[in-house]
C-alpha cells in the first residue's frame, strides 16, 4: 500500500483538496485499496477546523465530496508511516524538515516537483482563487499517479 500525506500550512485548504483529488483520482482508476491518503498542517492554528468554505465549495463543483475532514497538524511518527511527504510550497517544506528533523529517505517534496511546472502551489486563504489552486493541486495529482505507474508502485 502506498501512503501519501499532504501538507499545507493549516491543513483547511490546499492539503485536504489535494488529499480529496487524489483519493477521487484512485477510486475512478479502481486502485483505492493500493493507496492511504490523508492531509495534516505544518502549524496548530486550525487543529480541529473543518475544510475552508471556498475549497468545500470548489469540490463540491467538481463533484468531490470532502467529508467531515479535520485539520490536523503534521508530526515526526509521519515520517516512519508514510511513503510520500508532499508539501504544497517551499515554506511548508520548511516547516516540515522542522517538524521530522531531516529527510535520508527523500520522501519530503512539494506536489508540483512531479508536474511539467515545477513550483510552489498559491495558498487560497491569502489569494482566495481557489479555481487557480485547484487546478494546479489537479495536475500535481495526476502527474503524481503518472510517476508513481511508471516506477511500477501499482
Amino acid at each position: 500500500m502506498i501512503k501519501i500525506l499532504f501538507i499545507c500550512h493549516g491543513n483547511i485548504c490546499r492539503s485536504p483538496m489535494a488529499e480529496y483529488v487524489m483519493k477521487d483520482m484512485v477510486e475512478k482508476c479502481g486502485l483505492s485499496d493500493c493507496f492511504y491518503i490523508d492531509s495534516a498542517a505544518t502549524s496548530t492554528e486550525e487543529i480541529g477546523s473543518r475544510v475552508h468554505h471556498g475549497t468545500r465549495s470548489k469540490l463540491k463543483e467538481v463533484g468531490i465530496y470532502c467529508g467531515d475532514h479535520r485539520a490536523r497538524q503534521m508530526k515526526r511518527a509521519d515520517y516512519v508511516e508514510y511513503d510520500y511527504l508532499i508539501g504544497m510550497d517551499t515554506w511548508n517544506i520548511r516547516n516540515m524538515l522542522r517538524i521530522v528533523g531531516r529527510d535520508p529517505q527523500k520522501k519530503i517534496c512539494r506536489l508540483l516537483d512531479f508536474a511539467k511546472e515545477s513550483g510552489d502551489i498559491a495558498d487560497p486563504w491569502y489569494t482566495g482563487n481557489f479555481d487557480e489552486t485547484y487546478e494546479d493541486v489537479k495536475e500535481g495529482c495526476e502527474a503524481l499517479l503518472a510517476y508513481m505507474k511508471e516506477k511500477g508502485l501499482f
